[in-house]
């Protein structure tokens, strides 16, 4: 006998012993034993244990029977499955017997089977069976039991297996659901809502007959008008039923509404209750079917949100009336009392009609972000006047609404601000809700001083989010609203939680008004908040120095012109609460930091006010930029002390601070290094005067490592304090040649170097060379930039050097030029010799133009007679690379000679055909770069030339010609731009598509002058989506498409109009469709494939935005049919994904998917049509109708390879934005991806085939895991069986691991198709 089977013997002979301690003891170590991993018992073993612990279940001891219901839950997974039946069914013989405690226990024990049972998806058939076991004596027990105790037990067990389990009684939903119907009409009412419990958690999983044959039940038993006490019993599972499956009640709603709202006028609290309730589920979980009754459900919430019979509100409005100080005495409030006493009746259940009215409110308002305007109009004043509710809990519930409504309108406000330019008008919302804002303090200011703390929470709650939606609009209040805020701070009887919400308004108060707003009230509220400060609970002293902080910013503003305002009275207290909290060293770290961040605030603005105080308060700071914890606060807080303009005296802190900074440049943590790289930056540039040889050097020798391309945001801040120390102590940087600048000149050819570090990089080296530090000059530093070129691709070094490094070295050289003119001029005669240099490498040769390019915009290079020349033969050059440089050169030299160059450049464009790609590739340069002042004078020129040139044959040049005329347009919009809309009428269609893709280039993602002028005019441009010719249409697509991705707004006015073009263009035309014969091949030709393509691009960005007005689950549907489609029917989608981004609101979402499904059963590259639909989904969501966005999703699971790539990344998405709309869709999309996940290529396919199929079925797993994270999807039968199916095969199950393994799998591809 193994030491196990022993040691379990002798507990298993303990357990037998008369002695209940001794029992007691051997059972508790049984429990440890089996909750070991490690344990294996023998099949004798198994016996025993399982035998023992049934018979304690009748022990007479209590606390051994608990201890034998925990043992069994481990001890399922333990022995084998005919043990766990042999429990199950003594379990389930035990729940009918007479005792009371045997069945109470044995229902506990069957709680803990259960909740141990191996989930269905593990493909077990323990669990099936067991499950079928105890359902099967469950349903008898519920038929045949009189005793109402057994029933109850039964119907627990039952929810409890139904609600975690369902997927394994598929067999049995009929016999459940026909035992359970009887039992709601029960005599007990427990016996009644455990039933619809059950019920509650059988409607996921259940068939869609059984699902119709419940809801035709339902609907009938409250069709035969029975007891009132019945009907409340039908209208509570009607409730529960849609709140578990609501989907599935949509299709039934047209018959439950009409029924339940007659039901709403029957006079019984209860049952209003249980309608309003009803109607809560319905409005969230089937939004689209229940649109139609919108209005209606909102008139009879408004109806009865005011039903309180037994109360008279009038009389205390009357009391309100006689002035605002009534309430705020001692007798008014006893007078209330008194008053809420007289009225108040046990009996009276109108309040819970009131709170179920607010409530289904709140749905509405949480799910309709299209009504907003509406709401405003119809429910917030009615939301406003019942703030005067006199029940606690229904009060709290009218807040959560009117909270919901200023949520959905700060979002409404951040959707349209992602894209608002000048001149754009504000919000309807918006201007509503400031309308409403003094009603609504009116009704909360008096509620600030009420007793009731869950009261004063939610006012505190509501006016946060209000000072958030609308920052600065409670300004004129705050006289109002202050002494409510001081109550909560200093009312003994005020709950800690009660200050830390006052706290929390009053800091977004401070951060959100300016300045002069607070000032005059200091002497009111400073007190209460420094009281705070000194609170022995520590998140009350967090939040208070947080407020605290914001107020010494008020008290004395740095920088703002306002009032001189006395700060003296209030600087002793706010100091000496703030450094009492500062010198503690055991507090909460939270304080810690809060506490060296305001200290380092009343250093900053108030340092001059602290006289003697100032520096020992310096060396806390010191002791505790020494403390590992407390270090990165305080090298932050040394930061913004050092920036102060009161120029507070460090000196006494640098001579051993400095190191200690120094060494911190050395640690792992990044957010410690960069702080450290600003505080010394600010040090060095603030008190240079006081920084010795030693302090530098030990900043310089830490430097060497940072500067690298690993991390260039450390590298770009190093830089910067590198190019600090070289303007104030450029005599530290003399030894730096060995150490620091090897680093800055790799960083310079690195192919990373870009942005914000290469802007950090020129200044340093400008810096060095004007101050002459690091004893390099001029021509060094020259050398040591350009030299590794002179050597690339040669044998001695044969690594290429890359392409962004050659633009990053001529930038370096051009800032060395502009600050030494006079080495600046010889070395642009060397550059010149080494271009006309045959013996050059083409390296040196493309360097060298780029660098006269990046030098000639800064300087002028007129003298240079030769340089045209040689830019001129650089185009003929047979290196590509090459002529492109010399393109850039000359268009960057002209920026810096526009005189000169101009002239000579329009004469060469004008004469020169062959060169004259080139040639405008450098006009368009100098129009990018140059100033609308040194352009104006040259835009006729400009403009008649390009113009010549609208229709010339080759495309590129056109394109170029294009962008350069949308460029120049914006110079001098108010002139041109009528001028490219009097070309729409052009006869040459060529010309027409020249004008509209120069309109393109006129959109860009900033503010600029000609946005005004374009939103007036943009529709025209767009009336060429209708053209005869496809070309035109296409760029017309285009334009579009970069509107919708840069600035919405522009065209979110016109969706309604140009949709149906759009759409239109996604059809695929037999008339465009051509075959092509190829020897004995034919190839079939589509010409309108590039239009397709672009409208499915305009739809993928057109999704950006309007995600909320999406039908999503017409948008499953497409998803659907796209996971059978092709692989390159993918971009079609992409549209989809990005038209729902910018215009949701404005689309005919229903339309908007027709055309998707038409694009579904495209060809490859229709890709781009759905690319405009990709875009949408992440701008226009709000306006998408999502359910009619799903069925073209759910078509393109159906879909060519292409499509069903980004239908997979479309359904991932859809997963995490709208799960409950996927749910819905849940059984139609499986299918497909089940196709997909199981078709093998055939055995004779090449090697692309079996590569294309593997990629399509890990894209396919992504969509599989992103829908089982969807919680409730699992109980429908047809995932769980998917999921059993991939868990079993163990290719699939691989794959499956790995993603959900990867980190990263939950974030959807991105895709970009500006």
């Amino acid at each position: 006998m193994s030491n196990i089977s022993y040691h379990i013997s002798n507990l298993l002979e303990k357990m037998t012993s008369t002695d209940k301690d001794f029992r007691f003891m051997a059972t508790n170590d049984l429990m440890m034993e089996l909750q070991k991993d490690s344990i294996k018992l023998d099949e004798d073993s198994e016996k025993k244990v399982v035998t023992m612990l049934l018979k304690l279940l009748e022990d007479k001891n209590g606390e051994v029977q608990n201890l034998a219901v925990k043992c069994l839950g481990p001890l399922v997974s333990k022995v084998k499955e005919y043990q766990v039946e042999i429990m199950v069914d003594t379990l389930c013989s035990n729940m009918m017997s007479d005792k009371e405690q045997l069945r109470d226990i044995s229902s506990m024990g069957l709680k803990t089977v259960i909740a141990e049972l191996p989930p269905c998806s593990a493909g077990q058939s323990l669990t099936a069976n067991v499950c079928k076991k105890i359902t099967s004596q469950l349903i008898g027990a519920m038929g045949t039991q009189e005793d109402v105790s057994v029933q109850l037990e039964a119907l627990d067990i039952l929810s409890d297996m139904l609600g975690r389990l369902s997927g394994t009684l598929i067999s049995f939903h009929a016999s459940i659901l026909t035992s359970l119907l009887p039992q709601l009409t029960s005599p007990r009412m427990a016996v009644r809502k455990r039933a619809i419990m059950a019920l509650g958690h059988l409607v996921p999983s259940c068939s869609t007959t059984l699902f119709t044959q419940l809801t035709e039940h339902l609907l009938a038993e409250l069709g035969r008008g029975q007891q009132t006490s019945t009907t409340r019993t039908y209208i509570q599972c009607l409730a529960t039923v849609s709140r578990q499956g609501g989907h599935r009640v949509g299709e039934h709603l047209e018959k439950i509404i009409p029924m339940v709202m007659t039901f709403c006028s029957v006079e019984d609290d209860e049952l209003r209750e249980y309608c309003f309730q009803a109607f809560e589920a319905f409005v969230r979980r089937c939004p689209k079917e229940m649109s139609p009754h919108i209005s209606t459900v909102i008139k009879l919430c408004l109806r009865y949100i005011t039903y309180d019979p037994n109360y008279n509100y009038d009389v205390d409005e009357g009391g309100d009336e006689d002035g605002d100080e009534s309430m705020d005495t001692e007798d008014g409030e006893d007078e209330d009392q008194e008053s809420d006493d007289e009225y108040s009746d046990d009996d009276d259940m109108s309040w819970k009609v009131r709170r179920s009215s607010v409530k289904c409110l709140e749905a509405v308002i949480s799910t309709r972000r299209d009504l907003l305007v509406e709401l405003y109009g119809s429910v917030a004043p009615t939301l406003l006047a019942r703030f005067k509710e006199r029940e606690e809990n229904v009060k709290t519930d009218i807040f959560v609404a009117f909270v919901a409504l200023l949520k959905q309108t700060r979002s409404s406000q951040g959707l349209i601000t992602t894209a608002t330019e000048p001149g754009v008008q504000e919000d309807p919302a918006i201007t509503l809700l400031k309308k409403q804002v003094p009603t609504v303090v009116k009704a909360l200011h008096k509620q600030l001083k009420e007793k009731s703390m869950k009261s004063r929470q939610g006012c505190f709650s509501l006016l946060t989010e209000l000072a958030n939606v609308l920052p600065g609009a409670l300004g004129k209040h705050i006289p109002a609203l202050i002494p409510g805020i001081v109550h909560s701070l200093t009312d003994k009887s005020t709950s800690s939680n009660m200050k830390i919400d006052a706290l929390s308004f009053l800091n977004v108060l401070l951060c959100s008004h300016p300045p002069a707003v607070f000032q005059p009230h200091m002497r009111v509220i400073l007190p209460p908040v420094v009281h705070c400060v000194e609170d022995p609970f520590y998140k009350i002293t967090s939040e208070a120095l947080l407020v605290t902080q914001q107020m010494v910013k008020i008290i004395c503003p740095l920088g703002d012109k306002l009032p001189t305002f006395d700060v003296k009275p209030y600087v002793k207290d706010v100091f000496s609460a703030t450094l009492k909290r500062l010198k503690a060293a055991d507090i909460d770290q939270e304080v810690k930091e809060r506490a060296i961040s305001c200290m380092g605030h009343i250093v900053c603005q108030l340092g001059d006010q602290l006289g003697g105080d100032l520096q020992p308060t310096l060396q806390i700071f010191l002791e505790r930029l020494k403390n590992e914890i407390t270090r990165l606060t305080a090298v932050k807080t040394l930061t913004l002390i050092a920036t102060s303009p009161l120029r507070i005296d460090l000196r006494p802190l640098l001579t051993e601070g400095i190191p200690i900074l120094a060494s911190f440049l050395r640690k792992n943590q990044r957010a410690l290094k960069l702080s450290t790289l600003t505080a010394l930056n600010m040090i060095v540039m603030n008190y240079s005067d006081s920084l010795k040889p030693p302090m530098i050097e030990a900043v310089l020798n830490e430097l060497p490592a940072l500067i690298e391309e690993n991390d260039m945001h450390i590298s770009q801040v190093a830089v910067m304090l590198l190019t600090c120390i070289a303007k104030v102590c450029p005599s530290s940087l003399s030894k730096i040649g060995n150490t620091v600048l090897p680093g800055v000149f790799h960083l310079v050819h690195s192919p990373l170097l870009q942005g914000g570090a290469l802007s950090a990089i020129l200044e340093f080296f400008k810096a060095l060379v004007v101050t002459k530090a690091g004893n390099m000059g001029y021509n060094d530093l020259l050398k040591a930039l350009t030299g590794p070129f002179h050597g690339s691709g040669k044998a001695t070094d044969p690594t290429p050097m890359h392409r962004q490094s050659y633009y990053s070295v001529a930038r370096c050289v051009a800032a060395l030029s502009s600050v030494c003119p006079k080495e600046a001029s010889g070395m642009v005669t060397g550059f010149i010799q080494e271009v006309k240099n045959p013996k050059c490498s083409e390296s040196v040769r493309i360097l060298s133009f780029l660098c006269l390019g990046e030098a000639g915009r800064t300087m002028n290079l007129g003298g240079q007679k030769e340089l045209k020349t040689v830019i001129l033969e650089a185009f003929s050059s047979p290196n590509e690379e090459v002529k492109s440089a010399a393109s850039c050169a000359l268009g960057n030299i002209c920026v810096g000679n526009l005189e000169e160059y101009l002239p000579f450049m329009l004469t060469e464009i004008g004469s020169q055909a062959k060169r004259r790609y080139l040639l405008l590739h450098s006009l368009k340069e100098v129009i990018s770069a140059c100033s609308t002042e040194s352009l104006l004078a040259h835009v006729e020129d400009i403009w008649a030339l390009l113009f010549k040139n609208r229709e010339c044959a080759e495309e590129g040049t056109r394109s170029v010609v294009a962008e350069c005329l949308g460029k120049l347009t914006m110079v001098n919009p108010a002139q041109l731009l009528p001028r490219l809309k009097q070309q729409l009428s052009s006869g040459s269609p060529v010309a027409r598509s020249t004008v509209v893709t120069a309109v393109k280039f006129t959109i860009v993602d900033q503010p600029v002058p000609i946005d005004s002028l374009l939103k007036g005019c943009i529709g025209d441009f767009l009336k060429t989506l209708q053209d005869k010719d496809p070309n035109v249409r296409r760029v017309a697509l285009v334009m579009f498409n970069s509107a919708a991705h840069n600035k919405p707004s522009l065209i979110r006015g016109l969706l309604a109009s140009v949709l149906p073009s759009l759409y239109n263009e996604t059809q695929i035309r037999k008339d465009l469709i051509r075959e092509v014969e190829m020897g004995p091949f034919k190839h079939t030709v589509d010409d309108g494939l590039d239009v397709r393509k672009a409208a499915f691009e305009c739809m993928y960005t057109l999704l950006d935005s309007c995600l909320d007005c999406l039908d999503i689950f017409e948008f499953l549907d497409r998803v659907e049919e796209g996971l059978k489609d092709h692989y390159d029917i993918r971009v079609r989608f992409e549209c989809m994904y990005t038209l729902l981004d910018s215009c949701l609101d404005c689309l005919d979402i229903f339309e908007f998917l027709d055309r998707v499904e038409e694009g579904l059963k495209d060809h490859y590259d229709i890709r781009v049509r759905f690319e405009c639909m990709y875009t949408l989904l992440d701008s226009c969501l709000d306006c998408l109708d999502i359910f009619e966005f799903l069925d073209r999703v759910e078509e393109g699971l159906k879909d060519h390879y292409d499509i069903r790539m980004l239908t997979f990344i479309m359904l991932a998405r859809l997963c995490c934005l709208c799960p409950n709309a996927v749910v819905q869709r849940l059984d139609r999309l499986i299918e497909p991806l089940r196709v997909t996940c199981t078709t093998k290529v055939k055995a004779g396919s090449v090697k692309q085939e079996f590569e294309k199929q593997e990629e399509l079925r890990r894209s396919a797993m992504r969509a599989v895991a992103a829908l089982l994270s969807i919680s409730e999807v699992e109980k429908s039968p047809a995932m769980a069986d998917f999921a059993n199916q991939i868990r079993t095969n163990a290719e699939m199950a691989s794959i499956l691991e790995s993603i959900q393994g990867d980190t990263r799998s939950s974030t959807v591809e991105s895709m970009d198709t500006s």
